[in-house]
């Protein structure tokens, strides 16, 4: 299960938006061995794409150095679709490298980037295996 905060989930969610209709894309870190997603990464989709999401090589490599120095890992790996369910493509799947993140996917196909409701689904993904797990939003996360 994946338990979020709700400061988190609002910007994961406002950066989908703001992104529509191309993909969006980020990072939340937390401490190695956690599983806390603490701090939020907006990454830029390298690929401009209402279909696909790539990260930005260089930016990447500098947040995992950042990472590295600040003894964290990817807890939460999110990005967009734009026009089809909160659901984890083929591409989406063959590229999930980290199987101790969560995989966490919005759709904004509904309502775009105006107001209105999106889909925020979960998911471990782990040797082209995709189990979906359940998502809590509490206030903040406990000490």
């Amino acid at each position: 299960m994946l338990t979020i905060d709700q400061e988190t989930y609002d910007a994961i969610v406002a950066h989908a938006k703001r992104d529509h209709p191309d993909e969006a894309c980020g990072v939340v870190a937390g401490p190695a061995g956690s599983d806390r997603p603490e701090r939020f990464v907006a990454m830029v989709n390298a690929a401009g794409s209402p279909t696909f999401y790539e990260f930005d090589s260089t930016e990447l490599l500098a947040l995992y150095k950042e990472m590295d120095e600040r003894d964290e890992e990817p807890v939460v790996i999110y990005h967009s679709h734009t026009a089809t369910e909160a659901y984890p493509s083929r591409t989406d799947t063959d590229l999930a490298m980290e199987p101790g993140a969560h995989y966490v996917l919005v759709s904004t196909r509904e309502s775009g980037n105006n107001e209105g409701p999106v889909e925020f689904r979960s998911y471990r993904i782990s040797d082209g295996v995709v189990t979906e797990e359940d998502v809590t939003v509490v206030d903040r996360l406990p000490d």
